[in-house]
């Protein structure tokens, strides 16, 4: 009886709208008959395809760049006493939840054209900030960089904590280096949490789209603006269309999704 309201929940917003979508998708124009032209036109207009390609290209380069720093700083972590770690997870559960309009927002306000360190620095004499576009792909991966390395921090945090202190011991006995010890040892045991931390983040980018929209607002062919267009469009909204985008793009990343979920059994096999 205690899971009735948590079921509740899930049915009425998540399942039912699921469901709906879903539905939409295969409906015509304004709702009139069913079919697959929904899912046509969605696969076939170069328009749509690009969006998908360029929202896929981001979310790959932004988890990318986050999945490297995160490695390297959530093992620094590990380092710092425990009063110190304690305040270093909390700043990045704080900061990986800092994002929407008011993170794009404040990074127009940082580093956009007028930004305060753009023209700080071109006081300076230094242009480098103003040579950036921050309304392109580039600021796009920048922004979403900033969200995707304290997220990754978190997931990868406890991975550190499965290398046990006895087998560091037993391989410098052996005469093992600290690289020898991370490539054979360390790296492979931490491998299927990196992999499965990665899709997270690709499928945390994929479906970005307050910071996005706030950023470069429909300057940028994504698809998760694409789809909040046509279902709030200013001259004719069309949810049948937006619902086979949204069909294609949750099908995008549970495919990436399962890929990585193939990859972690593939190496926990090869390991064990």
């Amino acid at each position: 009886m205690s899971l009735l309201p948590f079921a509740f929940l899930v049915l009425c917003f998540e399942l039912l709208p699921l469901l709906v979508m879903v539905l939409e998708s295969f409906r015509g124009d304004g709702g009139v008959g069913w079919g697959l032209d929904q899912y046509t036109k969605a696969l076939t207009s170069k328009y749509y395809l690009l969006g998908l390609s360029n929202s896929f290209f981001i979310s790959l380069c932004a988890s990318a760049v986050g999945i490297v720093v995160a490695l390297f700083a959530a093992y620094s972590i590990t380092r710092f006493s425990q009063r110190t770690r304690d305040f270093l997870l909390m700043l990045s559960n704080m900061t990986s939840n800092f994002s929407g309009v008011p993170l794009a927002f404040a990074y127009i306000i940082i580093l956009g054209s007028n930004g305060l360190f753009t023209l700080l620095f071109k006081q300076l004499g230094w242009t480098t900030l103003a040579s950036i576009d921050l309304f392109s792909w580039f600021g796009l991966v920048c922004v979403y960089v900033y969200f995707q390395i304290p997220l990754a921090i978190l997931l990868l945090y406890p991975t550190y904590y499965g290398i046990h202190q006895q087998w560091r011991e037993s391989a410098a006995l052996l005469g093992a280096s600290t690289v020898q010890f991370w490539r054979y040892i360390g790296l492979p045991v931490i491998l299927p949490g990196v992999v499965g931390t990665f899709s997270i983040l690709f499928a945390n980018a994929m479906g970005a789209y307050a910071t996005a929209y706030a950023l470069v607002g429909g300057n940028y062919n994504l698809i998760a603006i694409r789809i909040g267009s046509l279902v709030a469009g200013d001259v004719a909204a069309r949810p049948e269309l937006a619902g086979a985008l949204a069909v294609i793009l949750a099908i995008t990343m549970v495919t990436a999704m399962l890929i990585n979920e193939w990859m972690m059994r593939r190496v926990r096999r090869e390991l064990g």
